[in-house]
């Protein structure tokens, strides 16, 4: 048995690849992603985004960036322009973008921010040069400024957002009883989940610290192990089939009763 931590309704992939390699896999969900191209910010959120399709490089840094784009009033019309080059930060980026509609797009191979920098089309950037950029706030931030050193001109169009998920009390409680390994890709959600479980005190802390945890990089493994967790595997990237390979790894090197006895000493 493992956990995913991903934001709700984000985990059919994980779902579908751990059921066929046998690895019973449960949803974790702290965090709801949103689109922010709705009420009164629409026309200030797309206005932005037309701004940031029409720059000859456009940068997509998750599967989700390009959904709530292409669910935009004036994702076709920005399309049907053409030209430029499509820059994704993975392959499941990419693929999103060819789902889309998006003819061809460009992912590196090491499938995370440093990856994406290294692409010659951002690594020989011109002063002045044009790049939109499609994220959420707070999301890959460091592509944003390593543009803006490069001499950049970014557009930058936030179009969707992470918001807190209300209740999930029992699964939390579920988490903390069985000390199985968990996935997470995202620093922003294991943050979350981090403060979630301090409230219900040190010795919660410490169940969730006790587990195996799997991270999709090597920036997320470092915020990992500064929250405290210490035994930190990192998968080869964070597509829902590497992570899969790295669970099963680190399920089959705990075993079954592999650390229960801790986590249960750290249990109220």
């Amino acid at each position: 048995m493992a956990w995913a931590l991903r934001p709700a309704g984000e985990h059919a992939a994980l779902r579908r690849l751990a059921r066929a390699a046998g690895l019973r896999l449960r949803a974790l969900a702290v965090q709801r992603l949103v689109p922010l191209a709705r009420g009164p910010r629409r026309m200030a959120v797309e206005a932005a985004l037309g701004q940031a399709l029409a720059q000859p490089l456009r940068v997509f840094t998750s599967p989700a960036a390009v959904r709530f784009a292409a669910a935009s009033g004036i994702w076709a019309a920005a399309r049907a322009a053409g030209g430029g080059l499509d820059l994704a930060v993975g392959a499941g980026t990419a693929e999103a973008l060819r789902r889309a509609g998006v003819g061809e797009a460009l992912s590196p191979a090491r499938m995370d921010s440093e990856g994406l920098l290294a692409l010659p089309a951002l690594a020989g950037l011109r002063e002045g040069q044009g790049v939109g950029l499609v994220t959420a706030p707070g999301g890959r931030g460091l592509i944003a400024a390593a543009l803006r050193g490069r001499g950049a001109r970014l557009q930058l169009a936030e179009v969707y957002a992470r918001r807190p998920l209300p209740g999930g009390a029992r699964r939390l409680a579920a988490l903390l009883a069985r000390p199985a390994p968990l996935a997470a890709s995202s620093g922003e959600a294991l943050h979350a989940l981090h403060a979630l479980v301090v409230r219900r005190g040190e010795p919660a802390r410490q169940a969730l610290l006790a587990r195996p945890l799997v991270v999709s990089s090597a920036r997320l493994a470092a915020s990992a192990a500064a929250l405290g967790f210490a035994e930190i595997r990192q998968a080869t990237g964070p597509d829902p089939a590497a992570l899969v390979h790295a669970l099963l790894a680190a399920a089959a090197e705990a075993g079954p009763y592999n650390g229960r006895a801790a986590a249960s000493r750290a249990l109220p």
